[in-house]
């Protein structure tokens, strides 16, 4: 199954599958789970993973994704 990428209405992306994770340098980005939350807020204290900071943050997007 192809990997996929849903942005979640006012919160993370979610990735299922095996993907290529850089850091913005170009270092991989070790993963470890077949399904990832992806920070969108840039709030998050585990970023690039969402903490769920985006909640309390009041985060939201322009056109509900």
């Amino acid at each position: 199954m192809p990997p996929s990428i849903t942005p979640y209405p006012d919160g993370p992306l979610i990735v299922r599958g095996t993907v290529d994770l850089r850091a913005a340098d170009g270092t991989p980005i070790p993963q470890r789970r077949r399904t990832v939350a992806l920070c969108r807020c840039g709030l998050s204290s585990i970023k690039p993973w969402c903490d769920g900071t985006h909640k309390a943050a009041g985060f939201r997007t322009d056109d509900g994704e």
